[in-house]
């Protein structure tokens, strides 16, 4: 048969704004469940400075920076305070941790999710401070 005379029925197509207004619902709730999966994840502290957080003062922070090619993975986020997170800025897990080795002490303690490749980062900047002091 020829596909000249097969007729073709369109057929009812739903709303564009449903359609995005779900997509953002979705989004919205995901952003939310990471944020409190980190929040529970680092022991409802900063991980930097190790003071108390509540849900609304928490920020999540990327160890390794987006803009250096961090990604949004769960080892990658953590929960911070505001001030910390913006005293790390963009800085590496190694650079942040060699400025200031009270941080990285601090995320030895509290962040309990992250890729261990940070920890072990941490771990080395601030032995290699201390034995710069000593």
């Amino acid at each position: 048969m020829s596909h000249r005379n097969v007729h073709r029925a369109a057929l009812p197509r739903s709303r564009r704004d449903l359609a995005r207004h779900q997509s953002r619902v979705l989004t919205q709730n995901h952003k939310r469940h990471v944020k409190r999966d980190t929040f529970r994840d680092c022991g409802r502290r900063c991980v930097y400075c190790g003071t108390c957080l509540g849900l609304e003062n928490a920020t999540l922070d990327h160890v390794h920076p987006l803009s250096l090619g961090g990604d949004h993975a769960p080892g990658n986020l953590v929960a911070a305070c505001l001030s910390c997170n913006q005293l790390k800025g963009a800085l590496l897990p190694l650079e942040f941790f060699v400025r200031y080795p009270w941080a990285g002490a601090n995320f030895m303690r509290y962040a309990r999710a992250v890729h261990r490749t940070f920890k072990r980062g941490a771990r080395r900047a601030v032995s290699l401070h201390f034995s710069r002091a000593a």
